[in-house]
């Protein structure tokens, strides 16, 4: 049965409940992954997505900062979290369809300002972060799974508007860059966005700072969709709703899609 997925940092799901409602009116996916939800899972608006036929929700939250839902017309089961590096926060969540596939929705820290751990406490924890998840996959190598989420790093060339300028700037440092490709190596994962388009600039984030975002197109693609090689090749029709980013009163985050034929 072929189930279409989608990831997106809804930056405050309680703030832009009617966003996801439109989201999920207009493009009916049938599971939608949610980070930087800010709300504890008792105030999401679960009601509001219920009624639009997303009856299953897993969820992890905390007031005001971080938060991980996963919201599903199919029936899914609670599997879990991991709370990597120790920070205490809510940044994974997984949960388990009928099929036997596992996704995981996780939110990696973004990391601050500067690219230096010593002057940096959150980017020493964005490492640390990704070296758990790393270490997890080596231990309990996933299968029939799939990863989605705000990993808050671009790691391609032309993932970023401007490779060059962006290599001294958190989400697309080298040192950044490097640890995720561990974490994907580790757990064998396929990038399922870039085997579908594989060749081109590709951003999923516009920061709020840019006065005319959509003409700057100063984008980075910190959102991604991974799946497990035994099931990466069922994955199609990835796409990034470009568009949603230009809503009113928007996420700075755009969402991103795929198809799984399993």
């Amino acid at each position: 049965m072929p189930f279409t997925l989608a990831t997106w940092n809804i930056n405050s799901v309680r703030l832009r409940a009617g966003l996801v409602a439109r989201l999920l009116r207009d493009e009916a996916p049938d599971i939608l992954c949610l980070q930087e939800c800010k709300s504890p899972v008792d105030k999401i608006p679960a009601d509001i997505f219920t009624a639009l036929g997303y009856t299953h929700m897993i969820a992890r939250g905390q007031k005001g900062y971080n938060g991980v839902a996963i919201l599903s017309k199919l029936p899914m089961e609670d599997v879990g979290d991991m709370d990597f590096a120790e920070l205490g926060h809510a940044r994974h969540v997984a949960g388990r369809l009928a099929n036997g596939v596992v996704i995981h929705n996780f939110y990696v820290p973004a990391g601050g300002d500067k690219p230096d751990r010593e002057i940096n406490e959150k980017f020493g924890q964005k490492l640390d972060y990704l070296t758990g998840m790393r270490d997890w996959f080596h231990a309990e190598r996933p299968e029939k799974a799939i990863l989605v989420g705000d990993l808050n790093i671009a790691p391609r060339e032309d993932d970023v508007w401007n490779h060059k300028q962006l290599l001294k700037v958190v989400s697309h440092t080298p040192i950044e860059v490097e640890h995720l490709a561990e974490t994907q190596d580790a757990g064998g994962w396929v990038d399922v966005t870039r085997a579908d388009i594989p060749a081109g600039n590709l951003y999923s984030w516009w920061s709020y700072r840019s006065p005319d975002w959509d003409a700057a197109d100063k984008g980075r693609r910190l959102d991604h969709v991974w799946a497990t090689p035994d099931i990466s090749n069922a994955a199609h029709s990835s796409r990034i709703l470009r568009d949603v980013r230009g809503w009113e009163q928007p996420s700075d985050h755009a969402p991103v899609f795929a198809t799984f034929d399993l």
